[in-house]
């Protein structure tokens, strides 16, 4: 029996949303787990952007990692992910836009050496504030329940925060840190982030989400 093939890199937040969606919804792939610095040549000829994550179906490859998150929730939502406002979109898109660019400034400050990382910093933490104002009184962005923008935007602040864990830690946002450290010790979290051996043509299929994970 063949399973759909997701290319992943454990620590990429990108893949690591597209996992969350897979593992929410029991859909079973093939996890070909790659190092970004060696990308597989079967792994460049599957993916057109030549990034994680990359799913092929077996009737279309998908290449966007919220496109992946879909495809996996409208094969099965049990959590119900999709019942979220329109407005979701919105504050998913500033997360992958402005604080992704201010993220990357901050944390990878050498790569570019015309950028502030501490202005960067508070560029993103502009966006951190707003979450923590969303978050008052709810568990979850949008209400009480976990919906797609959660599991969406939670690797990408789990990335900001650790960049600096203790000046992350010491902002007025407990909020976001409740909802951070919640996320963080959940059985989904642990399951995505199981180490998975390296792909190679020779070695048997790992299936995700599996019984061992």
């Amino acid at each position: 029996m063949s399973f759909p093939v997701l290319w992943s890199f454990r620590r990429c937040p990108y893949a690591m949303r597209a996992r969350l969606a897979l593992c929410a919804s029991g859909q079973q792939v093939e996890l070909r787990e790659i190092l970004l610095r060696d990308k597989p040549q079967a792994f460049l000829a599957a993916s057109p952007s030549a990034t994680v994550p990359c799913l092929e179906t077996g009737d279309e490859v998908i290449d966007e990692s919220l496109d992946i998150m879909r495809w996996a929730l409208a094969q099965n939502d049990p959590q119900g992910w999709l019942d979220m406002p329109e407005e979701s979109g919105a504050l998913i898109r500033l997360c992958d836009g402005p604080f992704k660019t201010a993220l990357d400034r901050y944390k990878y400050a050498t790569r570019f050496p015309d950028h502030d990382p501490i202005a960067e910093r508070a560029q993103a933490s502009a966006f951190i504030q707003d979450l923590e104002a969303r978050l008052t009184g709810f568990e979850a962005l949008f209400g009480r329940t976990i919906t797609l923008a959660d599991m969406a935007i939670l690797p990408f602040v789990r990335q900001f925060a650790h960049v600096d864990p203790a000046w992350f830690q010491s902002q007025p946002w407990p909020n976001v840190i409740s909802w951070l450290e919640g996320f963080k010790a959940s059985e989904l979290f642990g399951k995505v982030m199981h180490k998975f051996p390296v792909w190679n043509m020779q070695a048997d299929p790992v299936l995700f989400p599996s019984i061992d994970t």
